[in-house]
């Protein structure tokens, strides 16, 4: 039986590789044998060098992770969690974990699960609440830093053929997902290292994700970038979980940059905050919910965190996009000594070409996820965009949140438009140990 154990005789048992590889990972991450384990028990080719020559003897792909050589040297396993907001410079800063040779990174693997629970039939919505979406959250979250990829044919619509898809949203963003094994036409993210939206899909095609698991922990390392869990305290049961040692690297934003933000990569879903800007005339149909509830919930993590609970402790970093815009280098180093690992020069490299680009196309900077751009220009650009109107309605709504993260307030349009003074106040937030 999938997932668990049958008896034998002589009181032996024996068990699924889902089952042996829970019992063999320890907290230190997953372990060599399980590894072995996995590979010899996933549905495909690999089972046993038999199949790996004779069922496959022209595919490269399968012949190279039927050896031992793209196994990990190194058996402890880090997992990362990137954890912020719609908008927040989330993907800009993910790709500085992506950069990293050895780490797996996905890009909002939640975005299935909110699909599937939307498409769902109208009768199942109802039955559903916050605490069966995070608790589906939190289950995926957990099978993708142990590498079962086969755990998301549960959400991905159209459901996989012989865990096969083309339906995996923003594969693009991952280099480990548009490189070799798993697309054998891949580099290495092109001459620039940047995702590119054309490329991957055309030249790597479907994505087996079985293959995507054999990557996966190959790379050693998992990091993952989410924006669909409200609150850092709805994390706490991965953090108490003995399989996982995950690190929460927890990016906020000033709320003001990411309305601005919000208003021009979602302009249908911010038509009247766009004629409220335009006209300086608040619609009576404007939805401040939204703003309003992301404040509240940037506020309650920021205060969780920083209250370092034992549950959080060394598993907790505060980063402002501000300060990673301004320093990127530095901000830089100091997340990946967070999560324990060295900052590669192929990362150094990624930073230095796209934190001082002059962007060439408008194209670029109408792509909602792009990651190149001059980063100390966009970091506060929002205050030659946004009127002082709603400037000061969001500093109202949002007071709690702009003084604990350190967001000054302006009081004037001539203080809101003069970029030479920042609204950024220098602050420290020293990782939860």
């Amino acid at each position: 039986m999938r997932g668990g154990c049958s008896g034998r005789g002589g009181g032996r048992m024996e068990c699924s590789w889902k089952t042996v590889l829970l019992l063999v990972c320890a907290s230190l991450g997953v372990q060599y044998t399980a590894i072995h384990t996995l590979r010899d028990s996933l549905s495909g080719p690999c089972q046993g060098a038999y199949h790996c020559q004779t069922r496959h003897p022209r595919d490269s792909r399968w012949r190279a992770l039927c050896d031992d050589s793209w196994l990990p040297v190194e058996s402890y396993r880090k997992h990362i969690l990137l954890f912020a907001t719609t908008r927040s410079g989330s993907s800009f800063t993910g790709q500085l974990l992506n950069q990293h040779p050895a780490i797996f990174y996905v890009f909002e693997p939640l975005y299935h699960v909110q699909q599937a629970f939307t498409n769902s039939s109208s009768r199942l919505r109802r039955t559903l609440d916050r605490r069966a979406l995070l608790g589906a959250y939190r289950d995926l979250l957990l099978n993708l830093y142990t590498c079962d990829f086969h755990f998301m044919e549960n959400y991905i619509r159209p459901e996989p053929q012989d865990h096969v898809t083309g339906s995996f949203f923003r594969r693009s963003s991952s280099h480990a997902l548009c490189s070799p094994p798993v697309c054998p036409e891949g580099g290495d993210g092109g001459a620039t290292g940047s995702p590119d939206e054309i490329w991957c899909p055309k030249k790597c095609g479907s994505l087996n994700l079985t293959l995507a698991s054999m990557s996966c922990l190959s790379r050693g390392h998992v990091a993952i970038k989410t924006v669909r869990i409200p609150e850092v305290g709805d994390l706490r049961t991965l953090t108490e979980d003995p399989r996982l040692d995950l690190k929460i690297i927890h990016l906020v934003r000033d709320p003001r940059a990411i309305l601005a933000s919000r208003m021009m990569a979602f302009s249908d879903q911010f038509r009247a905050w766009k004629i409220w800007n335009a006209t300086g005339r608040q619609p009576r149909y404007v939805d401040l919910s939204q703003i309003t509830s992301t404040c509240k919930d940037m506020t309650a993590s920021a205060e969780t965190g920083l209250q370092r609970p034992a549950w959080l402790r060394g598993r907790y970093l505060l980063v402002r996009y501000e300060d990673l815009a301004f320093n990127p280098k530095d901000k830089a180093i100091e997340i990946y000594r967070f999560v324990g690992l060295e900052l590669e020069e192929k990362v150094r490299s990624w930073i230095a070409r796209n934190t001082n680009s002059n962007v060439s196309s408008p194209s670029e900077w109408n792509h909602r996820y792009s990651t190149t751009r001059d980063s100390r220009v966009t970091a506060e650009s929002w205050r030659l965009r946004l009127s002082f109107d709603i400037v000061r309605t969001l500093q109202n709504l949002c007071n709690d949140t702009l003084t604990l993260l350190g967001y000054k307030q302006v009081h004037s349009v001539a203080e809101l438009r003069n970029l030479s003074h920042s609204l950024v106040e220098p602050r420290t937030f020293s990782p939860a140990t």
